[in-house]
């Protein structure tokens, strides 16, 4: 695998947002359940500052409890919200899956040019 700074990005990219589908999937899935507290994934930050200091290859993410207002059952779930970001997750994961197969397309050109 390509270990450049851009693959770095688009691997660390991919393990960010697939940790974020596991979480909102949790959260849907916990909809009823009462006293649950919705999650949320950040690792935009640490990757745009793994990129500027030039090493993609330590970048995590972090789970944090949503601070929306809960339901009179506690539960803090909000269905809407969790479908809107659960499709953006999976557009954004899409574009980073064809970022990484035209990449694999690249190197495979430029070997097909050296034979």
């Amino acid at each position: 695998m390509f270990d450049d700074l851009a693959s770095q990005a688009i691997r660390a990219s991919l393990d960010g947002l697939a940790m974020r589908q596991r979480v909102q999937a949790n959260n849907i899935a916990n909809i009823e359940t009462p006293n649950f507290k919705a999650k949320r994934v950040e690792f935009e930050t640490a990757l745009s500052q793994a990129i500027a200091a030039g090493d993609g290859t330590n970048v995590h993410a972090t789970l944090s409890t949503s601070n929306l207002a809960a339901r009179q059952d506690g539960n803090n779930v909000n269905l809407d919200e969790e479908t809107l970001g659960s499709t953006e997750t999976g557009l954004r994961y899409q574009t980073m899956l064809r970022a990484m197969d035209d990449r694999f397309g690249l190197v495979s050109a430029v070997l097909k040019g050296v034979r």
